[in-house]
């Protein structure tokens, strides 16, 4: 699955997120994120996470030690999360649309 987050962070964060702990990768890998891209505007930051199950790997890594550090770490840089709906909370955005969907509804509809 692809999930998209939204986030708003403070002075330092992409210098202190220019990278992120092995542990943590390993932890990642452990629990089913395979990818997981950062693009910036300003204090916006907006995450692009491929995974097999959101929702079960925040749940394994909620107390994984690798994860807790890092949160101790970034932590005091990242204001706040905002779901789809502008709320704070760190949820998933609504997808809007999809162009590799379109084309494959395009080609399922000619086939």
């Amino acid at each position: 699955m692809r999930i998209a987050l939204h986030s708003i962070v403070r002075e330092g964060y992409r210098a202190e997120h220019a990278t992120i702990p092995e542990d943590l990768v390993d932890t990642f890998a452990r629990v089913g994120i395979h990818e997981w891209t950062i693009w910036g505007s300003g204090d916006r930051m907006f995450h692009l996470v491929e995974c097999d199950d959101w929702d079960a790997a925040m749940a394994a890594i909620d107390d994984d030690p690798a994860n807790l550090a890092w949160q101790a770490t970034i932590g005091p840089f990242v204001e706040v999360y905002r779901d789809g709906a502008g709320e704070e909370g760190f949820v998933p955005l609504d997808e809007v649309w999809d162009l590799g969907r379109q084309r494959a509804a395009r080609g399922a509809e000619s086939a």
